[in-house]
């Protein structure tokens, strides 16, 4: 149930209304039917308000079940990769089959930890102790820049292990400098990070999944 509200919660945000069944099962890697199920217990315990072909969303209740694990997600990430040497790449399967068995206490006492992080190695914002609603970071898809706008990486809203890498290969996480070299008609995207000498080509559909943000420090050239 927790997996399936914390999906729900996600998809509603990033598609502010209501979620569709299809969606949940491509998310969680399930049949439609399965959801479908799953959604009829949800709605029972006032987890979700759903009715047929209108969607879903979560309710008060549901919402704060869904903050709740990914506060322990992101948290459990953050401390994966900064104590125990976890690459990012590897840490969001670690931090699912985790996420599910640790006390509050055990949560709090981390994050103290860690200085109380405000993000995960991926640049999501970590809710709070209070579980408010978490605001996603202002920020642009690299694919919308201009050639020759210079970015600061905020954010990189990909799972993809082996695409995670690449990135991390080529200097490409989180708080790092890129300047757009080139934008394709064929849908790839050149970029320079600052802390390399070559560029660094990506399919557009991987460029819309890194967040940045243009500021007046990153508005210099590439030496």
């Amino acid at each position: 149930m927790e997996d399936y509200l914390k999906a729900i919660y996600v998809l509603q945000a990033a598609a502010d209304g209501n979620v569709k069944t299809s969606d949940i099962a491509t998310q969680l890697d399930v049949k439609p039917p399965t959801v479908t199920s799953m959604l009829k217990k949800l709605a029972e315990k006032n987890l979700v308000n759903h009715e047929a072909y209108q969607g879903v969303e979560v309710t008060p209740t549901g919402e704060s079940v869904a903050l709740e694990v990914i506060r322990h997600h992101r948290l459990l990430e953050a401390y994966l990769t900064e104590e125990l040497g976890y690459d990012w790449s590897e840490v969001h399967d670690e931090a699912d089959r985790l996420e599910h068995h640790v006390s509050e206490t055990f949560i709090d006492r981390l994050a103290t930890r860690l200085d109380e992080p405000q993000v995960d190695p991926h640049g999501d914002p970590i809710p709070s102790t209070d579980l408010d609603p978490v605001e996603d970071p202002s920020g642009t898809a690299l694919i919308d820049f201009s050639v020759d706008e210079t970015v600061i990486i905020q954010r990189v809203r990909n799972q993809d292990p082996e695409i995670l890498r690449y990135l991390e290969a080529n200097g490409i996480k989180p708080g790092t400098r890129v300047t757009i070299k080139e934008i394709t008609p064929i849908g790839m995207i050149s970029v320079q990070p600052h802390s390399c000498e070559t560029t660094v080509s990506l399919p557009t559909s991987v460029a819309r999944s890194i967040w940045a943000q243009q500021t007046d420090e990153a508005s210099t050239s590439v030496p």
